[in-house]
C-alpha cells in the first residue's frame, strides 16, 4: 500500500513539475513607425518574459506622416512585400509569437506580410496586437491570424495609440501571466 501511494504521489509530482517545467519561451515581433507600438511590445515583453524583435523595413517609411502615409497606401495597393532588415535568431526555439503593428490604411503594413511569408509557423501559437487611432483594430487582428494560418491563435489586443492600460489584464485572460 505504502509503494502504490509513494508511486501515485511521486507520479503527481512529476505531472505537476512538468507542467511547471513547460515555460513558454516567447517572442514579441513588431513594427512600429511613431513608436505607440513599440511602447506596447515593450510592456508585453516586460508582462511576459519575451524576447523583444523589432521587424524594421530595409527601406525605412518617410519620417513624416503625410509621406508616409502614401507610401503605406501605395504599398498595400501593389500588394507589396517591403523586404525585412533582420532575421529573428533562432526561430524555432519560441513557441509562442506575439506579432504587433500600427493601423495602417483599414488593416496591418504590408511589412507584417512580408514578417508572416518568412516563417514557419506550424506547431506555433500566434498572438496579435494593434495600435490604433480610433477604427479598424479588429480587422487588423483578424488580419494577422489570417497571416499564419498554421499557428494557433490567441485573443488579440489593440491599444490606443501607446495605452498599455488592460494589457495585463488582457495577457492573464489568456493564461499568458500569472
Amino acid at each position: 500500500m505504502k509503494t502504490r501511494i509513494f508511486a501515485l504521489l511521486t507520479l503527481i509530482v512529476m505531472c505537476t513539475a512538468g507542467a511547471f517545467a513547460q515555460d513558454r519561451k516567447i517572442l514579441v515581433a513588431y513594427f512600429s513607425w511613431s513608436g505607440n507600438t513599440q511602447h506596447v511590445a515593450e510592456y508585453i515583453a516586460q508582462q511576459t518574459g519575451g524576447t523583444l524583435f523589432r521587424i524594421e523595413p530595409v527601406k525605412p517609411y518617410p519620417t513624416e506622416y503625410t509621406p508616409c502615409t502614401e507610401v503605406a497606401k501605395a504599398e498595400k495597393e501593389k500588394n507589396a512585400r517591403p523586404a525585412i532588415k533582420n532575421k529573428v535568431a533562432d526561430w524555432d526555439s519560441y513557441d509562442t509569437v506575439f506579432i504587433g503593428c500600427p493601423v495602417w490604411w483599414w488593416t496591418a503594413p504590408m511589412i507584417i506580410n512580408t514578417f508572416a511569408e518568412s516563417y514557419d509557423f506550424k506547431g506555433k501559437t500566434v498572438v496579435p496586437f494593434c495600435t490604433y487611432a480610433s477604427t479598424y483594430r479588429d480587422e487588423t487582428l483578424a488580419k494577422i491570424a489570417e497571416l499564419t494560418p498554421d499557428a494557433r491563435h490567441l485573443k488579440g489586443f489593440g491599444a490606443v495609440d501607446r495605452n498599455t492600460e488592460g494589457i495585463t489584464e488582457w495577457l492573464k485572460e489568456i493564461k499568458l501571466v500569472k
